[in-house]
């Protein structure tokens, strides 16, 4: 009789942590304010939606297979070579074709301390070791991750702006990092959050990647779009990124095409979200330090808040907030077990929170006397 055989995954995929979303829902009945994914307050253009319902009345049929009417729109608004535009099921596939593009056992890629944590995962699922760079402010360091490389590195993930800090590089800094990289090893600009960035001193990564054959950038549908349960992303590639990512992703790996045009095309949507944003992120940052907490300067649509501890912690904080109705992101997982990522939302909603750490930091600090 044979023995049985034991079944394993493939080395590195059970050192990995599973990601674990935003909370989205708390005991009890009622609304709540869902402050802790990062989305859009507004949701979607209402003319993303009438396309969305349109298409619903051909769920039948297979999508187009390489979202070419997608990648045309994003590279007629871009200015941009639509052969050159890999579309995936969000920024995330992307990052993960990436990975299994150019990674494989004895590689390493490098990111960022508090970078995204998918960047973790896929980086182990590839079979390929992950390095840490150190960062500085809550910022990554272009000498901290050029420290790091060694003949092994094979790619590096910069989130800018970075999730959960919100803080960015400046495209100097960025192309510092480009220049001192190996010609072999790929740079990976996720620029998940570039529509907000408000900065001059700031570029996505277009001007890399049309300028060099070892430079990716990587988009979302999911944040100011407001499309995020569609799962809709995009990647501006050199052609031999391009060539290699539309050789291994799944047929047919993106749906609701035109639900992503119409976002496109509605500039006016768009216009009204990153206006609010820009209004909402600094007085919400100067609130929040007023109440005696810490924020980290954020180029995004969201704020890294610090909690003093000691009966004010962010887990107390959250615990508090959510007895409210009011969810926030906890991130010690990132590193961050002192704070609390928070979204900005609507004026309602921000002032709802408001209210609440008011509430919160009055009726902790009343203890502590």
């Amino acid at each position: 009789m044979t023995a049985k055989r034991a079944l394993h995954p493939r080395q590195g995929i059970l050192d990995i942590a599973p990601y674990v979303p935003g909370k989205s829902t708390v005991a009890g009945g009622g609304p709540v304010i869902k402050l802790s994914s990062n989305e859009t307050p507004f949701g979607p253009s209402p003319r993303a939606i009438e396309a969305y319902l349109k298409e619903a009345q051909t769920l039948s049929r297979y999508p187009n297979g390489s979202a070419r009417p997608l990648r045309e729109a994003i590279a007629k608004l871009y200015g941009l070579d639509p052969a050159r535009i890999v579309c995936g099921a969000g920024s995330d596939e992307l990052l993960s074709l990436l990975a299994t593009a150019y990674l494989g056992p004895g590689d390493e890629a490098i990111y960022s301390r508090h970078g995204f944590l998918v960047y973790r995962i896929v980086i182990l699922a590839s079979g390929a070791t992950p390095v840490v760079a150190p960062e500085k402010n809550h910022t990554a360091d272009v000498d901290e991750i050029l420290a790091r490389v060694t003949p092994a590195t094979r790619m590096v993930f910069l989130a800018n702006p970075n999730n959960p800090t919100g803080t960015y590089i400046t495209f100097d800094e960025v192309k510092r990092l480009r220049a001192g990289l190996p010609e072999d090893v790929v740079l990976v600009l996720d620029a998940a959050y570039a529509e907000y960035v408000r900065a001059n001193d700031y570029e996505a990564g277009i001007e890399l990647v049309a300028t060099t054959h070892n430079t990716v950038m990587t988009r979302t549908f999911s944040k100011i779009y407001g499309l995020a349960s569609l799962r809709i992303g995009w990647a501006y590639c050199p052609d031999a990124v391009a060539d290699a990512l539309n050789r291994i992703r799944g047929p047919f790996n993106v749906s609701a095409i035109a639900a992503g045009v119409a976002a496109l095309e509605d500039r006016a949507s768009m216009a009204r979200a990153v206006e609010h944003n820009d209004t909402w992120l600094g007085r919400m940052s100067e609130a929040l330090t007023s109440l005696g907490l810490g924020v980290t300067p954020s180029a995004a649509n969201f704020l890294l808040v610090h909690f003093p501890g000691n009966g004010q912690s962010a887990a107390d904080a959250d615990t508090f907030l959510q007895s409210r109705r009011i969810i926030l992101r906890r991130v010690a997982e990132y590193g961050f077990p002192g704070a609390l990522r928070m979204t900005v939302g609507t004026e309602e909603e921000n002032l709802a929170v408001l209210d609440a750490l008011k509430a919160f930091l009055g009726a902790t600090g009343a203890k502590r006397q």
